[in-house]
């Protein structure tokens, strides 16, 4: 005999995002019951899109929960606002606009939580979601197009701010795809990350170099890493302070 499993769901049952049917044509293993064999393939897929989305599992309640690391902060978000009393609709955005389009039309909330932090895999889009609501006149938390798209560049961030005669590090742009040439007015001990990533990627002990040679070895990696530009700023010791200004 001839058999075919056939498993078909949606996700997350609450708000379907996602829907996906898996078939498995003649399974081996003496199994073929869509629940034995399409069923946990389904599963894996789905768990994987849905963390592509950041769109946490409705099952997902246990602080020691494994998947709880990958979901903290839109989980946190989501409970916080429904003890509140408020209704919550989480929708994930990968490279498409249009969820978050047909939930204003069909949904119409008052405000939105912008948790997105990058746009089709590429952080440095990351101001495209808050240009799209801005453009559809709903309210939403963080900063501004314009504010997101100038602090990403720490290079500019920091000339703005010398202008208005605010001390900041002083720093080096190497371009990606050039040469890595150190100018000699730098000062070391310096921290070389990429120069729009943000959330300390790419920043780790061998960040910190104290001459030319480890500057090139650094620089170099975080092109090859990011495909993009790298900056190197001059280390300042003391504690990093984060002020969130309302």
């Amino acid at each position: 005999k001839k058999y075919m499993a056939v498993f078909g769901g949606v996700v997350p049952a609450s708000n379907p995002r996602l829907a996906a049917v898996v078939i498995s044509d003649e399974p081996s293993d003496g199994a073929y019951y869509g629940g034995e064999v399409a069923a946990p393939v389904f599963a894996s897929v789905m768990s994987g899109a849905l963390r592509l989305l950041a769109v946490p599992p409705d099952d997902l309640h246990a602080a020691d929960d494994p998947r709880m690391e990958q979901y903290r902060t839109e989980y946190d978000v989501k409970q916080a606002l429904l003890a509140l009393g408020h209704e919550v609709r989480v929708v994930g955005v990968y490279d498409d606009l249009a969820p978050v389009r047909k939930t204003i039309e069909e949904w119409k909330p008052h405000i939105a939580f912008n948790l997105a932090e990058d746009f089709a895999g590429v952080s440095a889009f990351d101001y495209y979601m808050v240009s799209y609501l801005a453009m559809m006149k709903i309210p939403y938390t963080g900063c501004n197009p314009r504010g997101l798209l100038l602090a990403r560049d720490k290079a500019l961030s920091k000339k703005l701010l010398a202008y208005h005669r605010i001390a900041v590090p002083e720093f080096a742009v190497f371009p990606y795809g050039r040469p890595v040439r150190p100018p000699r007015s730098l000062r070391y001990p310096v921290i070389v990350k990429s120069l729009t990533e943000e959330g300390s990627v790419g920043i780790a002990q061998a960040s910190y170099v104290e001459n030319a040679e480890q500057l090139r070895e650094r620089v170099t990696l975080i092109h090859e890493k990011f495909q993009g530009d790298a900056i190197a700023e001059q280390y300042i010791d003391g504690r990093e302070l984060y002020v969130t200004i309302l």
